[in-house]
């Protein structure tokens, strides 16, 4: 039987949008080449923060954390959610300044967020180096271990038997009302929908996106060592980096005890091996904020690579002349978890003509034109 909707790819933003549509009455079929939370999914970090680089990122990630803060009491133990806060840590006078700018930002908007002087600042996080101006403390961010969420939502979430999946199956094409599977199948929809991160280049290949590689590596249990997601304010520096190598210091408590450690940016490879010498960049980098990691044990190392847009926004809505009669949810970069829930609100929003519930104009993949060149401001 034809489905309301065909979704290609099974990661927490697929996933996300099969239950939103699921919940709505529709059948939604959903497929995927490897399994449910594969890809940037599995090798992401799970953090749900507000960001505010641009007034599209600060509108979708916000509406997104509130509804992560909704969905939480849904959640099993071993989804690990947990509502641990973000620490924006300051360096130096320079990035003091950026953390009070931040506050005020986020105060006028309503976000709760606090400003920790550098005693406040060791008083919270003891195992930081003495030497950190301040940080700045944002309360309702979270954590959460996405690849079991994207198995909840198309599994067990009060929709779900609205919802069937095919896994270990490879989309070769889509089209307005199908896909084309690699073994000839034809696969028929009322509306085909393609949330398969940097896989959507191959089925939609004039798609404006780019991948970036990022390491990250998880350490034995030190239960208590840290207490909220630490993240250095050049961070966002770093993030906007166009080209070569950059990491900065992010690191994040697991329920487990265990310490997740990141991150890295790359645009200049596809390689999905661990590259030794940028991970030692990263983790120098790290030492330099939580002095005591070179003496902890690090057990695994790994890869992955966000999907990347030219102006830093996910491309949410009709494909328009990139692919005609075609849904996108792709190019969440970094932000994959934290606005997959809004995603999912938005792109429903357009399938069955409602309001969106925030403006969806810097979302239309639309924006770009092909063939125009775009550069992130």
């Amino acid at each position: 039987m034809s489905a309301d909707a065909l979704i290609v790819g099974a990661g927490i933003v697929g996933a996300a949008c099969a239950a939103e549509l699921a919940a709505l009455g529709m059948r939604v079929d959903v497929i995927d080449a490897q399994g449910v939370g594969g890809g940037a999914t599995a090798a992401g970090m799970g953090h749900i923060v507000v960001m505010n680089d641009s007034p599209g990122e600060f509108a979708l990630s916000r509406y997104s954390r509130d509804l992560w803060l909704q969905l939480a009491p849904q959640l099993r133990t071993r989804d690990a959610f947990s509502r641990c806060g973000t620490l924006w840590i300051a360096e130096d006078e320079e990035e003091w300044q950026a953390a009070r700018a931040m506050h005020a930002a986020f105060d006028a908007q309503g976000i709760a967020a606090e400003l920790l002087d550098a005693a406040s600042l060791r008083a919270a996080e003891p195992a930081l180096a003495e030497s950190m101006a301040g940080g700045l403390r944002i309360a309702h961010d979270s954590i959460v271990y996405a690849p079991t969420v994207a198995e909840w939502l198309l599994m067990q979430s009060p929709h779900a038997a609205n919802i069937r999946v095919r896994l270990g199956t490879e989309v070769a094409s889509v089209s307005g009302d199908s896909v084309t599977l690699t073994t000839g199948e034809r696969v028929t929809a009322a509306h085909v929908i393609v949330a398969n991160g940097l896989g959507a280049q191959r089925l939609v290949r004039s798609l404006p996106l780019q991948p970036k590689k990022g390491h990250l590596l998880i350490t034995d249990r030190y239960p208590g060592l840290i207490r909220h997601q630490l993240l250095e304010l050049g961070y966002i520096k770093s993030a906007h980096h166009a080209t070569g190598t950059s990491v900065a210091f992010n690191a994040q408590p697991r329920p487990t005890g265990q310490l997740l450690i990141g991150s890295s940016r790359q645009f200049d490879t596809t390689d999905s091996a661990v590259e030794m010498p940028v991970l030692a960049q990263m983790l120098e980098r790290a030492a330099r904020y939580l002095p005591v990691l070179p003496t902890l044990n690090g057990i695994r190392a790994w890869c992955g690579f966000r999907s990347a847009s030219p102006d830093g926004l996910p491309l949410i809505g009709p494909a328009g002349d990139f692919a005609p009669g075609v849904w996108l949810a792709v190019g969440h970069e970094g932000l994959g978890v934290t606005t997959s829930l809004a995603t999912a609100k938005l792109l429903a929003a357009q399938i069955v003509g409602k309001a969106a519930p925030i403006p969806l104009e810097p979302y239309l993949p639309t924006r770009f034109a092909i063939g125009e060149s775009h550069v992130r401001g």
